[in-house]
């Protein structure tokens, strides 16, 4: 380890001497703990670090000017939809996929590197329960829909498949979840299988350009944004991994979407058909204001723009069908393949930009007393993982119903939307859908038979409490078997045990 003369010197160079203010009071291990962070830290690339920020900062947000005119809605021939389509072009790509994952070509990769704490809880999102009856967590849940998806593609084709599940962490998360996994044997996937690694850290920084000292003997670090995947697959040589495995293509996704269909066989044919190396799921935006980023081209390029940079009169813009002209709404869903992803870490992972996020980040003041500031006082730069998209050769996207494959998990009940309980309605919505199309009926508390509409996840819970586990059933496949013709009581759990009792 380098001395601490040697750090204080790299330190001096970087313009950020001031984190070594309190060295002299530390006891030897506190102090060794610090110098032992700040190592790492290259002096250029910090510096760099810091005055970036404190620029990004400076600049005006809001809106570019000139950006309405570049703007263009992504043209007809990059768009797939899920629904409202040619059901025979549906039914190709749901076998293109199924037959990629049945040649053990497809992997899962989890963006988990985000603490629970808009959720109110200081553990990783995915170990969170929104409440279902079954009392099942995110990370379960996911688990259980590539067990499914790969029973499903090994029946078709005759063979024993695997999907590899590759889960991002951060130095916050990584601990955590790998307890979480190892308590609940890996959710009965074969834990050589689940590759958990990490992405890098950054430090926050003032607004006019120092680092910050979160207590006397540590730097406030955060992570580097969910772009921080293409460095993480380097440092981790998680690219080389998937080689060894034969994997060509990589779904990419976030892990508050409770309704996320991982290594989806349909989004996965798609984008193989259409030769596709990069693409996006999308859902139609709900209204015009709605903060979600937009899927759509600049100057010709495809990209995610953020609704805080497009203006009102732009978002309001409707298409001669009366709709909204930009309405692909980004919902962190992608595919890439293996090969797309090795350029990106060669050759454009530089040339991303970061973006800013000004957090409240405690720090300790000059007398070394720590504070929890009131307001925004810090800069933590990020980068995004739909960066890339303007690198494509060829990048597409496919709309699906946000009834059936988004809704996030990303705020406590206090707030109005993206909370446990919207998470939880749209789930059990979901399932008490499938059951109807499967010929099920729910009876009343008197024995009154309920609706045959189950109430949208925003207007409070379905009629009839109905949870089908992703063991039996991965997008509502195969339940005919079990629930055709029966009449059920809710609450109504059909997991594995309770589906070999229902069939015939």
């Amino acid at each position: 380890m380098a001395s601490e003369r040697d750090i204080r010197a790299r330190l001096q160079r970087a313009g950020q001497e001031h984190l070594l203010r309190f060295c002299a009071e530390l006891a030897p291990g506190p102090r060794a703990a610090l110098l032992a962070q700040l190592e790492p830290l290259e002096p250029e690339a910090l510096g760099e670090h810091c005055r970036r920020a404190a620029a990004a900062r400076a600049h005006p947000s809001g809106p570019p000017p000139e950006l309405a005119a570049r703007l263009r809605p992504l043209p007809p021939e990059r768009m797939g939809t899920a629904s409202g389509g040619d059901p025979q072009s549906r039914r190709l790509w749901e076998e293109e996929g199924f037959h990629q994952i049945a040649l053990n070509k497809v992997a899962v990769l989890l963006l988990a590197g985000g603490q629970g704490t808009r959720l109110g809880v200081t553990y990783p999102k995915g170990m969170y329960q929104v409440g279902l009856p079954s009392q099942k967590t995110l990370y379960q849940l996911q688990a259980e829909r590539i067990r499914r998806v790969e029973q499903l593609a090994g029946e078709r084709y005759g063979t024993r498949c695997t999907v590899p599940w590759y889960i991002m962490t951060s130095e916050f998360t990584l601990g955590p979840t790998a307890e979480f996994f190892k308590e609940h044997d890996f959710f009965h996937l074969d834990p050589n299988n689940v590759v958990m690694f990490e992405q890098r850290m950054l430090p926050a920084v003032t607004f006019d350009g120092r680092a910050i000292l979160e207590r006397k003997d540590k730097v406030a670090m955060a992570p580097d944004g969910n772009g921080g995947l293409y460095c993480a697959l380097a440092d981790h040589q998680i690219l080389e991994d998937m080689e060894r495995r034969g994997v060509e293509f990589v779904h990419v996704y976030c892990v508050d979407n409770i309704l996320v269909r991982l290594a989806d066989p349909v989004f996965i044919g798609f984008c193989v058909l259409r030769g596709a190396d990069c693409g996006a799921k999308v859902v139609e935006k709900a209204y015009p204001e709605e903060p979600v980023g937009v899927v759509c081209q600049v100057d010709g390029v495809p990209q995610v723009v953020e609704y805080s940079e497009i203006s009102p009169e732009t978002a309001r813009l409707r298409a001669p069908g009366g709709g909204l002209l930009y309405n692909a709404g980004n919902i962190c869903n992608h595919f890439f393949t293996r090969d797309f992803l090795q350029r990106v870490t060669r050759e454009f992972e530089p040339l991303l930009k970061p973006h800013v996020a000004v957090k409240k980040v405690p720090y300790v003041d000059e007398e070394g007393n720590p504070v929890k500031p009131l307001k925004p006082n810090g800069i933590k730069m990020e980068k995004f993982v739909f960066d890339v998209l303007p690198f494509a050769r060829n990048f597409v996207a496919f709309q699906v119903p946000r009834e059936e494959e988004f809704s996030p998990l990303k705020n406590a009940d206090s707030a109005d939307r993206d909370n446990p309980s919207t998470a939880r309605r749209a789930l059990l919505a979901q399932h008490y859908r499938w059951a109807l199309q499967a010929g099920a009926r729910f009876l009343g508390p008197r024995g009154a038979r309920l609706p045959e509409q189950p109430s949208l996840p925003s207007s409070g819970e379905p009629a009839a409490v109905c949870e089908i586990s992703p063991l039996v059933s991965y997008s509502g496949e195969g339940l005919e078997v079990y629930l055709q013709g029966r009449e059920l009581r809710s609450p109504f759990i059909l997991d594995e045990n309770q589906a070999r009792a229902l069939q015939p």
